[in-house]
């Protein structure tokens, strides 16, 4: 039951921070997003700052599950990434809203900045080793691997802000991605999206 109730509160953190921002979240708007009194929040995390870190961690968590890909062919974890990336949660612009809101954050908190750190290296891991392993199947024609991860997630967050701040269809950065991968490993995915201009 606690841990169903702290799932709650994490939703409404989440809820909260779409609708008022960073800078007017307060612990009454999520317990009123979450349909409980603030002594609820308080009895599971004593501060904002220790609630926005636990949220922080479940929007990792949650994504870094969608990146998980025990494929042995290269190209299928990247197809998997890909596919993590752009293929909607359930509720995809809260999703990058929240994501946004709290990168914003990340020059002022070390403790956010460390998160996003972390997921950086882990994205750029997850493309560097499938290149890596690609060429050594002959999947990819020879490229820098850690090259190649570092441009593919700059894109990503790219599209991140692109479609927060301006609206924009995060799937036309998909195929941005792929007709990068194709120039730079002689490699198509196989999802079929276009470049659009």
């Amino acid at each position: 039951m606690e841990t169903e109730t702290a799932d709650e509160i994490i939703a409404a953190t989440s809820r909260a921070l779409c609708k008022y921002g960073y800078a007017d979240l307060t612990m009454q708007r999520i317990a009123e997003e979450a349909s409980m009194t603030t002594a609820a929040i308080h009895y599971h995390f004593d501060t904002k700052a220790e609630l926005l870190n636990a949220f922080l961690d479940d929007l990792i968590d949650r994504f870094e599950a969608r990146l998980a890909c025990d494929a042995e062919d290269p190209r299928e974890r990247l197809e998997t990434l890909l596919d993590a990336v752009f293929t909607p949660s359930q509720n995809p612009n809260e999703f990058r809203v929240a994501l946004m809101e709290m990168r914003g954050q990340s020059p002022y908190q070390d403790s956010f900045r460390e998160r996003f750190l972390a997921l950086d290296e882990v994205m750029r891991s997850v493309v560097a080793t499938a290149v890596s392993d690609g060429i050594d199947a002959g999947h990819f024609e020879d490229a820098d691997p850690d090259e190649v991860a570092r441009h593919v997630v700059t894109i990503i967050n790219g599209a991140h802000v692109r479609a927060v701040a301006l609206g924009e269809d995060a799937n036309a950065t998909r195929g941005i991605i792929e007709r990068y991968l194709e120039l730079q490993l002689g490699w198509a995915p196989a999802s079929g999206s276009e470049v659009v201009a």
